[in-house]
C-alpha cells in the first residue's frame, strides 16, 4: 500500500452559533517513505506489523452484508494484533527467515481466507469485488534499533516510524512503539490559526449542553459496536464512555434504549473516544489485552468533557432521529491519509492554537485539550451508512452551510482536557510521554484521535436542544 500525504487543507473543526474554528495555513503532516525488501528486516522490537487497509478499499456493501463485512474487518484488525503480539514474544528466536515464516507468511495467509469470506459476502447480492487479494500480504515498520532509523513499511507515516519511542523495549520485550518526539510541539510555537466563524442572521446561535461526567464510574473496554458490532476488542484500543451504562461491542439500539445513564436529564446516548495514557520509559507493559495491542501506561480521566450541542452559521437546526449513529476522525489515519482525520488538539488558555498532527506541550497551569466535532448536516433519511459517513457529513469549511439535500442537525462539539500533563520538551526526549490508545500500526500517532456517538435522547430533550439552539440560548 502506498500512502501519500499532501498539505492539510484548511477546514473547520468547529461550528457554532458565534464560536467556529476554521484551521488556516496548516503544515503538511508528512511524506510515508517506500518500504525495504522483506527479506532485509532484522529482528526488533520495536518493529511493528504493517497491513494494507481493506475497508476503504470495498464498494458499497450492501445492508444484507454488512454485519459479516464488519465482523470480519474486525478479525483482520484482531490477527495484526496477534502477530504483533507473536513479534513481541518470539525475540531470540529462529533463524533470518523466521519472521516471514512464523509470521507474516501465516498472517497473509489468514488475512487471505478473511478477504475473500468479505467478497464473497458482498457477492451474494452484489458485484463481488475483484483484486482484494492484493491486499493480504503485510510487511513490517519501525525501526530496527531504538535509535535509528529505517525505511518504514508502505503506509507507516515518516514521524511515527523513524523511531521508536524513547525507552525501547520494555515489560519482558514489549516494545513502547510511538509516540516519537516528532510529535509533539510546544504550543506557544504554533501560530494562532483557529479563526471564528460566526452565524449569521439566518443562522441558529444558541447551544445545549448534556452534563455526563467524566467517566468517574470507569466505563471502559476495547470494543466498538458501530464499527465492529458483536466483537470483543474490535477497536484494539481502550474507550473511555460517557452517558449509556451499558456500551460494549454487543450493544444495540433497545439495549441503549434499557440502559441508565451518567447524563442528567434523561440522555441515554453514548458518548465514547480512546483513552488517553501517560507514561515513562521505565513503565513495564501491564497485564492486560491493552498491553497486548501496544498500549501501555497509565490511563488518564478528563479534569473534564464537555458535550456541547451547536447551530449551524446559516440555518436553523432541525431534531436528530433517535439512534442516530455518527463518528469523527479516522482510528487509522496514520496510515488511511487524513481526508477523514479531525484530530485537533491546544492547550487551556491557548485555544487560538491548534494542532491537528502534534500532541501539545502546555505550559504550568495550562491543561492538555483535545477538541472532537462531529458532522451534523444529515440525509434526511439514514441513522447509519455502509462507511458511517456517507448519510451525515461536514457543513462548508468556508461558509457553514451544508451541502444540497441535506439538513442541519445539531452539532456535536465535544471537549476533553487533562491535568497533570505538562511536558517539556526535555522531558519528552527523556521519554516522559503522553499518547492517545490507538490501533498498533498506527504508533500512537496523534492525528489519529477520534470519537463516537450514537443519539439515545428522548424525544422531549431533543426538541428542547433544538429550541436553545434556534433561539439563541445557552441551555
Amino acid at each position: 500500500m502506498q500512502c501519500t500525504w499532501g498539505k492539510l487543507r484548511p477546514g473547520a473543526i468547529a461550528l457554532a452559533g458565534g464560536i467556529g474554528l476554521v484551521l488556516a495555513g496548516l503544515p503538511a503532516y508528512g511524506q510515508s517513505r517506500e518500504a525495504t525488501n522483506a527479506s532485509s528486516f532484522s529482528r526488533s522490537a520495536a518493529q511493528t506489523v504493517s497491513c494494507p487497509t481493506v475497508a476503504d478499499k470495498l464498494p458499497a456493501i450492501p445492508a444484507s452484508a454488512q454485519a459479516e463485512v464488519d465482523q470480519n474487518l474486525a478479525l483482520l484488525d484482531k490477527q495484526i494484533s496477534e502477530a504483533n503480539q507473536r513479534l513481541v514474544t518470539s525475540v531470540g528466536q529462529g533463524g533470518p527467515n523466521f519472521i516471514q515464516n512464523a509470521i507474516l507468511g501465516p498472517l497473509k495467509d489468514k488475512r487471505t481466507a478473511t478477504i475473500n469470506r468479505i467478497a464473497t459476502a458482498i457477492g451474494r447480492t452484489a458485484q463481488r469485488p475483484a483484486g482484494l487479494d492484493a491486499l493480504a500480504p503485510c510487511t513490517l515498520s519501525g525501526a530496527a534499533d531504538p535509535g535509528a532509523s529505517a525505511s518504514a513499511a508502505p503506509g507507516a507515516s515518516a514521524s511515527a516510524s523513524a523511531s521508536a519511542a524513547p525507552g525501547g523495549a520494555a515489560g519482558g520485550g514489549q516494545a513502547l512503539l510511538g509516540p516519537s518526539a516528532a510529535d509533539f510541539v510546544d504550543i506557544n510555537q504554533v501560530p494562532p490559526n483557529a479563526a471564528q466563524l460566526r452565524a449569521g442572521a439566518t443562522g441558529s446561535k444558541g447551544s445545549f449542553v448534556s452534563r455526563c461526567g467524566t467517566n468517574q464510574n470507569k466505563h471502559q473496554n476495547p470494543d466498538n459496536f458501530i464499527v465492529a458490532p458483536g466483537v470483543t476488542n474490535g477497536a484494539h484500543h481502550t474507550h473511555d464512555y460517557v452517558g449509556n451504562l451499558s456500551t460494549d461491542g454487543f450493544s444495540t439500539d433497545q439495549s441503549l434504549l434499557a440502559a441508565g445513564t451518567t447524563c442528567q436529564g434523561g440522555d441515554k446516548s453514548t458518548y465514547y473516544w480512546p483513552v488517553l495514557r501517560s507514561r515513562t520509559k521505565a513503565d513495564a507493559a501491564q497485564a492486560d489485552q491493552s498491553a497486548t495491542d501496544l498500549n501501555i501506561g497509565t490511563i488518564q480521566q478528563p479534569a473534564t468533557a464537555t458535550l456541547q450541542f451547536r447551530g449551524n452559521a446559516v440555518s436553523k437546526v432541525t431534531a436528530m432521529p433517535q439512534f442516530l449513529r455518527i463518528i469523527t476522525g479516522d482510528a487509522k489515519a496514520g496510515t488511511n491519509g487524513v481526508a477523514n482525520a479531525k484530530a485537533a488538539w491546544s492547550c487551556t488558555g491557548f485555544t487560538n492554537r491548534v494542532t491537528t498532527d502534534k500532541y501539545p506541550l502546555c505550559p504550568a497551569g495550562s491543561k492538555v485539550m483535545r477538541i472532537l466535532d462531529f458532522a451534523s448536516c444529515w440525509d434526511g433519511k439514514n441513522i447509519d451508512s455502509a462507511n458511517h459517513r456517507s448519510h451525515i457529513v461536514f457543513p462548508d469549511a468556508t461558509t457553514g452551510a451544508c451541502p444540497a439535500g441535506t439538513k442541519a442537525v445539531p452539532q456535536l462539539h465535544m471537549t476533553l482536557t487533562y491535568n497533570g500533563l505538562q511536558r517539556s520538551q526535555a522531558q519528552i526526549a527523556q521519554g516522559l510521554l503522553f499518547a492517545v490508545d490507538s490501533f498498533p500500526e498506527q504508533l500512537h500517532n496523534p492525528v489519529t484521535d477520534h470519537a463516537d456517538f450514537e443519539n439515545v435522547m428522548p424525544a422531549n430533550l431533543m426538541n428542547r436542544a433544538v429550541g436553545c439552539i434556534n433561539r439563541g440560548q445557552r441551555c
